[in-house]
Order: C-alpha cells, then structure tokens, then sequence
C-alpha cells in the first residue's frame, strides 16, 4: 500500500488537491476482467457508473465492449450527437424537448432505443412527439425474487411488468402503436449483481444474501426465457440485456442472453469489496489535502462530504484508502467542508499531504469533480473533464 501512496504521490506532485484520479492500468485491467466474465457476450458500458466521455471512448474501444447503457434521454442524445451510435436508455423519460428532438432527427432516432414498461409512457411519448421518425423501443422486465406466495419481495422497485404474460401484452401494445419499433428487452437483476455477498464482519447476513442470489438466478433464468419466448410472438428482438458488475458471469450464461451491463466494475468502489464473485481493482481515486492537525492521532481534510445515493449508512460515505489505517470520526462521518480522520498514520501527515479516498459507488465521484486526472504508472499522462466539466449534470 505504501507503494501505491507513492507512486499516486509522485503521479500528483504538481497537482493541488482536492482531485481525482483514475487509474489506467487498473481501469484497463477490470475491463479486461469483465470481458473475461461475460464470456463471449458484449459487454453494454453503463454510463452512469463512469461519466466521462473519454473514458466511456476507451473502453468502448476494447474488443468485447459494444453500446452504452444511458441513464437519461438527454445524455442519450448527447452521446448519440457525439458518435455514439448505439445507446440504450436505461430508464423511462419524461423528456418532452428531447423526445421532440430524437423523433425529429433519423441519426438519433437511429442510435437511441427507449426504455417503456408501461402503455401510458408510448401515450406520453407520441404527445410530446414533433417529428415522423419512428422511436426505437425497450421492455423492461420486472426481476424481483417473490416468496412466501408473494408477500415477501426482494429487489429493486422498477418496472411493474413481472411475468412473461403481461410483457408480451405490452409488447402487443409497442407493435400496435404506429412510429414504435419494439427492438430489445432488458431484466436487471439488481438484488444480484448490486448487493454484497460478503460483508465483512457479518457473516450470517453475508451466507443468507448467497442463499437468496442462488435462488434468484435460478428463478430469474426461467422466468426470462420464457419473457424472451412470448415476446418474440410478438417482435423480432435485436437484443436482450440483463446483469451487472456483481452478475456477469451468471447473467450471460443464460442463453436467451445476447448482452450483459456493467460499468461499476470499471472504477471498483468500496461496496464491490462486498463481493465474492469477482475481484476487481481499484481505479478511480480523490485526494483530499490535510489543513489542521487537531491533535495526536487525527488530521482534518478538506472537502470529503460525498455520499452516494441509496439507502442513508455508513456503507454510502467514502473511505479513506492511502495512508492505510485511517478512519472516519463516528460522529462526524464526512463533512462538507472538511473531515476529521483518525488513525496512528496521521501522526506521520503534514500540512499540505493529500490523503487518497475510495467513493461507495462509481460514477457519482464525477459529480464533484471537473476532471479527471489519468494516471499510468507515477505519470499523469491526461486531464479529461468529467461530464460535469463539460458543463452537464444530467441529473
């Protein structure tokens, strides 16, 4: 670790912190693992878990990685207007300027499919409509784990579609709604590739997340093959997406598969620690410098109050990586404008040092900072904007 501290040292000596950092060799190495896992399906880079459009270049760049996850309309046609020529939105929208543009333009419409798990999104969709060009359409499958005849349901609350019946009703709906071209389907098992198997600390927690996750992927294969089945009475798919970080392998050993989501995997955020499925490496990084040395064994950062999004805990505030050993004051977590941290290491840091942290999650580092700084070895060999420093903040 103490290797490491130096090397981003030296890479940084010239930069005053706050900053942010992304690892090439390490950004390179978990794009390779996540190719590695998919096993021979693409790989559709979900934009949100990185946020930066030179880095979204160079992976899509690598062989196994094909088209962009978005997680809006906006940045959808952004991207699209840049180049891209194949992103899918995650999520509905309720973007009227935006769905008026992308009917209006045949590049766009041509690049950017729609995410719809209800009729009354295409009804709100064709008002907002101002041009001819017909509007490439997803499903999303509702993924969720029922037990106990349903009165217990595990995974996130998305689409309301959950089974093979009701999808290919609403597959019927897209095929009869003149301007609509229903093209993929898409089945995010977030209780599986977003939550941790193996919490440190608690292992009864951690063997019954396995036990769910087993049960899940079992369930969830059935249950999408037989959606991939009633909806292709329907339409001729072009795609079906499923996974994420923490479910590559699983998800693209299913068959009716064509493609698996990940971008999370890229920057490895501490709640992937959690995970006994895969290792991966970490390689985005923000350097906060020490302003005050309140006493023995603690120095106070500057900045630091970054949360990720989720559930209020301390599993959503970053952590201090580099020197190893320091922590976060219980009462004080990480502060807006400053952060205590304590720790036998602090005893040994001066005024000016920078103290290297880890975000809980991935892309939303990009939100606080303007660029980001590419290291290679002890060199920044780039500084590129985040889509904040390119003056975008989606949401």
């Amino acid at each position: 670790m103490s290797s490491e501290r130096a090397r981003l040292d030296k890479a940084t000596a010239h930069l005053d912190a706050p900053l942010a950092v992304v690892d090439l060799r390490a950004f390179d190495a978990n794009a390779a693992d996540l190719v590695r896992r998919a096993g021979g399906k693409p790989v559709r880079v979900a934009s949100k878990s990185v946020r930066c459009r030179a880095l979204l270049e160079r992976v899509l760049a690598c062989e196994g990685f094909a088209g962009v996850m978005a997680y809006t309309l906006a940045e959808a046609l952004w991207l699209a207007r840049s180049g891209v020529e194949d992103v899918l939105v995650a999520y509905p929208s309720a973007d009227r300027a935006g769905f008026a543009e992308l009917t209006g333009d045949a590049k766009l419409a041509g690049a950017v499919t729609v995410m719809v798990d209800d009729p009354a999104q295409l009804t709100w969709m064709e008002a907002a409509r101002t041009g001819g060009e017909e509007v490439r359409v997803c499903l999303e499958l509702d993924t969720s784990l029922r037990l106990l005849g349903g009165r217990v349901r595990v995974g996130a609350l998305r689409s309301p579609v959950a089974s093979a019946e009701r999808l290919a009703e609403l597959a019927g709906a897209v095929a009869r709604r003149p301007g609509f071209r229903l093209v993929g389907l898409m089945a995010y098992e977030a209780h599986v590739a977003g939550v941790g198997d193996a919490v440190a600390g608690h292992p009864l927690r951690s063997r019954a997340v396995r036990l769910m996750q087993s049960v899940a992927r079992e369930r969830l294969a059935s249950l999408r093959a037989r959606a991939v089945r009633a909806v292709r009475e329907v339409a001729e798919l072009e795609f079906v997406n499923g996974g994420g970080t923490g479910s590559v392998q699983y998800t693209a050993a299913e068959a009716v598969v064509t493609e698996v989501a990940a971008g999370s995997g890229l920057y490895v955020p501490r709640l992937f620690d959690d995970f006994s499925s895969f290792r991966g490496r970490p390689a985005a990084l923000f350097a906060l410098p020490v302003v005050r040395r309140p006493g023995v064994g603690v120095v106070t950062v500057l900045g630091g109050g970054y949360p990720a999004s989720g559930a209020a805990g301390r599993d959503r505030l970053p952590v201090p990586y580099l020197p190893e050993g320091l922590r976060l004051v219980a009462r004080e977590g990480a502060g807006e404008v400053q952060t205590p941290l304590l720790g036998t290491p602090a005893d040994d840091l001066l005024i000016g040092d920078k103290v290297w942290f880890r975000h809980a999650k991935a892309g939303e580092l990009c939100e606080r900072f303007a660029a980001l700084h590419l290291v290679d070895g002890d060199r920044v060999v780039r500084t590129v904007p985040t889509y904040r420093g390119e003056g975008h903040t989606f949401l």
